[in-house]
């Protein structure tokens, strides 16, 4: 008989209380031996924050995904192709955040459960198809994305990394291009 959800060969992870910034207890993140020059304690919250990001950074690709598959409307073949930028772009930004988690020793958290589980972005409704209803879902979760990613940057200052909070500076200027795109959508009309 096949269980899918363990195998001989997975080790079971002790449980150590970690308190999240929203003040949920979670495990404390596996951490690997790395030359880096900042200390493990700084090291451990940057990973938590970072897979935190990575979470919704992977919510976000997918929702901008979600947009493109079922966006409808007289302005279908703009938008969609839009939203397909929007979601390569991100695509990126999960891949330099699960990159830089590596980086400093970590593991990136990124499996779909996992970012379901930890995302902070509303949940994208299935029920819209209008071309300028997805422009208001899409600008209010790249929005959120951009607002996180700019607190990201303090918190990372505050740890003493300034790599990281470089990483999401360039992150937060990507987001803010990507907002500018499709808030132009709509802007005309108000």
């Amino acid at each position: 008989m096949n269980n899918l959800s363990q195998t001989p060969t997975q080790e079971k992870r002790q449980p150590t209380d970690m308190k999240t910034s929203n003040g949920t207890v979670a495990e404390a993140p596996k951490m690997y031996e790395t030359e880096n020059d900042i200390t493990k304690g700084r090291r451990v919250q940057l990973n938590a924050l970072l897979n935190q990001r990575l979470a919704c950074a992977i919510d976000l690709q997918m929702q901008m995904k979600q947009a493109h598959w079922n966006v409808k409307g007289p302005s279908f073949i703009g938008l969609h192709q839009l939203f397909d930028e929007v979601a390569e772009a991100v695509e990126g930004y999960v891949d330099q955040i699960a990159e830089r988690v590596v980086q400093l020793g970590g593991v990136a958290e990124g499996t779909v459960r996992m970012a379901a589980a930890r995302t902070r972005l509303i949940e994208y409704s299935p029920e819209i198809s209008d071309g300028m209803a997805h422009v208001e879902e899409v600008a209010n979760a790249l929005s959120t994305f951009g607002q996180s990613a700019r607190s990201t940057i303090n918190e990372a200052e505050e740890l003493d990394d300034a790599d990281t909070a470089d990483l999401f500076t360039e992150i937060s200027r990507g987001i803010d291009k990507w907002l500018w795109f499709v808030e132009a959508h709509s802007q005309a009309a108000k």
